[in-house]
């Protein structure tokens, strides 16, 4: 009967290449179960990095300019959209706003950024029961997140315009 010795079967090639790649199989779907709002490739984008900047700024205007250069780039980016529809929310162009947020949720319907700011919006522009269904389909998604919660708290504050 041939002996059995872990120390050869831990060198065998299919170990090894399993061993390697499992970390990445990890990273795959982390990222699958939950999309960060900026994702590291985001931050080497320089339009990005400067509508962020804008963002922190409250320069309402360059932040649009900058995610709308990004998205016109890259119509695959759903944090862009999503924070082209931010901007835009605070410039009062709500059509534009949530034009934007429909497509981030549209490349990504996970993306709970775009549901908590146009739930958000939709607040702003009276429209509540809109925002509670964007508060259900964050809860679906991560009932402890602080979009999640963030919303859930406006939406228990909100007050109808007179």
């Amino acid at each position: 009967m041939p002996s059995f010795s872990v120390r050869r079967w831990m060198s065998t090639p299919l170990l090894s290449l399993a061993l390697a790649a499992a970390p990445l199989w990890a990273l795959h779907t982390a990222h699958a179960a939950d999309t960060p709002t900026t994702p590291v490739e985001n931050t080497r984008i320089d339009d990005f990095a400067v509508g962020k900047k804008a963002i922190e700024a409250k320069n309402w205007a360059l932040a649009a300019s900058s995610f709308s250069k990004v998205v016109a780039q890259n119509p695959q980016n759903a944090d862009a959209y999503n924070l082209l529809g931010y901007s835009n929310r605070w410039l009062g162009k709500y059509d534009e706003a949530f034009a934007a947020y429909n497509k981030a949720l549209a490349l990504d319907p996970r993306h709970k950024g775009a549901l908590e700011y146009s739930g958000m919006g939709y607040l702003k522009v009276g429209q509540k029961a809109q925002a509670e269904a964007q508060l259900a389909k964050l809860q679906a998604i991560c009932a402890q997140c602080e979009e999640t919660t963030d919303l859930a708290k406006a939406i228990a504050a909100y007050k109808p315009a007179q």
